[in-house]
């Protein structure tokens, strides 16, 4: 089956709000910046970016939570479930939280960003870790390398 193919299906913590992507993800990642921290009520969220046209929502509503501004969060509107964000100026992108998928291992995070705020007993396999994001520039490298890692993944 080739990556194009793929397809995975999540959905929140009480069956409502089923949501589905297409394809290979641009890029995993884990954020371990404090608002990430408080809504997942974790350590960091773990994330996996889509094109837009490779996502949908099958099932149910999502509303807007988190800080309601230029970034929109969206979530279960009955268990609040965060289940993706729609990046402030980047329509054409979505960043699923990868642990809403049904199967989540494939989403291990390959970069991890705002380390400088991480819990000092969280660690993840990340291969590339930032203080805060990386620049554009970078972020672009960094999915041309993702991209290339994925099609030849480490034995």
């Amino acid at each position: 089956m080739a990556d194009q193919d793929i397809v995975h299906e999540g959905g929140c913590r009480c069956g409502q709000v089923r949501i589905r992507v297409t394809g290979a993800p641009l890029m995993t990642m884990a954020c371990h910046c404090t608002g990430c921290q408080r809504m997942t009520s974790s350590a960091f969220s773990l994330s996996a970016l889509y094109p837009s046209d490779r996502f949908e929502v099958g099932q149910g509503e999502p509303v807007i939570g988190g800080l309601h501004g230029p970034t929109r969060h969206f979530f279960c509107p009955h268990c609040m479930s965060w289940l993706f964000t729609r990046p402030e100026g980047l329509d054409e992108f979505v960043n699923v939280r990868a642990t809403m998928m049904d199967d989540t291992k494939s989403f291990s995070p390959f970069i991890e960003s705002y380390t400088s705020e991480a819990l000092p007993w969280a660690k993840t396999p990340a291969l590339h870790s930032f203080e805060t994001d990386p620049s554009d520039e970078r972020f672009m490298e960094l999915v041309t390398e993702f991209a290339r890692q994925s099609a030849h993944p480490r034995l």
